[in-house]
């Protein structure tokens, strides 16, 4: 394990000669705001931020780390949730919202060329104009960059794919300073191996992302949105593997418990029924082809024991719906401001979801803890905010139970540790069980990009 070095005056000062002086900073305040991300995890606070302009600025501040021993961390938006970003070895965070342009679009190649910082919604309105969209959608205000890290998804991941199936191209400066470009501006390559992929996802521990290309789609004609209500989970899980199955291709399917339902309701004033509820979208040349879709699906749900089933939303309603929906996190967070809240999720096989949704409802109610789970169902990707009281270690203890052993079944089924949070900090514990013998080549790949361990140290292998 490498010694790192504390980041001293002489440092800082060398800093300030690559980049414009007050665009390094090492105020409280400002090490403070990068101490943590959306997670539970503990904050560290680094000791000194830079904002770079451009790829030679960081190109030479990677240089100048790696030579001198200190750790080096990434930031986008600080809106990740197991405390990917977390600077727990200290040295400098690279603060990505100078690097914030739309470089390119290429609208005739559904391609775009960006800089790590660039939000995807404003880039998305960047492009409302043009008939296409990038359509992974986390829900928070992420970065670009931050995206590529952890190949972030989302509500949408079922039709339209995660991350990695929109990035083309990287231009990634390793931890030597080295700049080296990754992939092709094509469609699809038999060229090589695949390098670009071993970067997305990687979290920053092998390179930093200086620039993407990336894939867009076109918007949808039309889309046609419902809300259906289920008398058990078991029913909504059931419906959704049967939708699935009939090859219906939803463009959003989002399961919510009654615990869930029943929060929305009475803070967005949604007034659904209190009851296991599918969000259902589905996009489409026309409202006629839509129709029919729509039709199927209601038969599908009623031969699954479908409560009320409520189709034709409107635009507006469709976009309260699904805001509250993104919201839900932070609403969670409001509704319980003594608590901390720990936010987890695992993917299962889509056979297995149906089994995952009644063990975590299980394990809360026996561990007597209050906790919310929704799901990306459409891709098995289950979410769950378990919430306890600040400081309570018995709280606490039961929470670290529930969480272990809801991962601990979702590996046994063939599933995941992470579905799309990332490991960072809170998942670390998983990887051995999860990946076996091939975690010894994932650390040889890590030495072999970053032999002196500087980029985002103490993330995804366990110390």
């Amino acid at each position: 394990m490498t010694k790192f070095n504390q980041l001293q005056d002489i440092h800082v000062q060398k800093l300030k000669t690559m980049v414009a002086p007050d665009r390094v900073s090492t105020g409280s305040s400002v090490l403070n705001l990068h101490a943590r991300d959306m997670s539970h995890h503990p904050a560290c606070s680094p000791e000194a931020v830079v904002w770079p302009t451009g790829a030679g600025e960081v190109a030479d501040i990677l240089r100048f780390a790696n030579e001198n021993l200190i750790p080096i961390v990434g930031w986008g938006a600080g809106s990740s949730l197991e405390g990917n970003p977390i600077p727990v070895k200290k040295g400098i965070v690279l603060d990505f919202t100078s690097m914030n342009r739309i470089l390119d679009v290429r609208t005739e190649d559904f391609q775009v060329d960006v800089e790590p910082g660039v939000i995807y919604q404003d880039l998305n309105q960047q492009l409302k104009d043009t008939g296409l969209f990038f359509p992974p959608d986390p829900g928070a205000r992420a970065t670009l960059g931050g995206m590529i890290a952890n190949n972030a998804s989302g509500t949408r991941t079922v039709y339209y794919g995660s991350t990695k199936d929109y990035v083309l191209q990287l231009t990634t400066v390793l931890a030597s300073g080295e700049t080296i470009e990754l992939g092709a501006r094509v469609a699809k390559s038999s060229s090589g191996y695949n390098l670009l992929n071993l970067f997305v996802g990687s979290e920053g521990t092998l390179g930093i992302v200086v620039k993407a290309t990336l894939r867009l789609a076109g918007l949808p004609e039309t889309f046609s949105a419902a809300v259906m209500t289920f008398p058990t989970v078991n029913a909504a899980a059931r419906a959704v593997f049967n939708i699935k199955r009939y090859g219906l291709n939803p463009a959003a399917l989002e399961l919510l418990g009654p615990e869930c339902v029943e929060l929305l309701n009475r803070r967005k004033g949604l007034g659904l029924e209190v009851s296991p509820t599918l969000f259902v979208e589905f996009h489409g040349p026309s409202l006629s082809y839509l129709s029919e879709i729509i039709k199927m699906a209601q038969s599908i749900c009623e031969d699954d024991g479908c409560r009320t089933f409520r189709s034709g939303l409107g635009v507006e309603e469709r976009n309260r719906i699904f805001e509250a929906r993104h919201e839900l996190g932070e609403i969670i967070r409001t509704e319980h401001p003594d608590c901390d809240i720990l936010i987890m999720d695992v993917a299962v096989p889509i056979t297995a979801f149906e089994g995952i949704f009644d063990e975590t409802y299980a394990r809360i109610q026996e561990a007597g803890i209050m906790g919310y789970a929704f799901s990306h169902a459409g891709d098995g990707n289950l979410h769950i905010n378990l919430t306890g009281r600040k400081g309570n270690a018995k709280d606490w203890e039961l929470i670290h139970g529930v969480s272990e052993s809801l991962v601990a079944s979702a590996i046994a089924v063939g599933g995941t540790a992470t579905g799309e949070h990332g490991v960072g900090i809170g998942k670390q514990k998983f990887m051995e069980k999860e990946h076996g013998s091939s975690m010894q080549w994932m650390k040889k790949i890590k030495t072999l990009f970053d032999p002196n361990g500087i980029l985002n140290p103490g993330k995804i292998f366990p110390e």
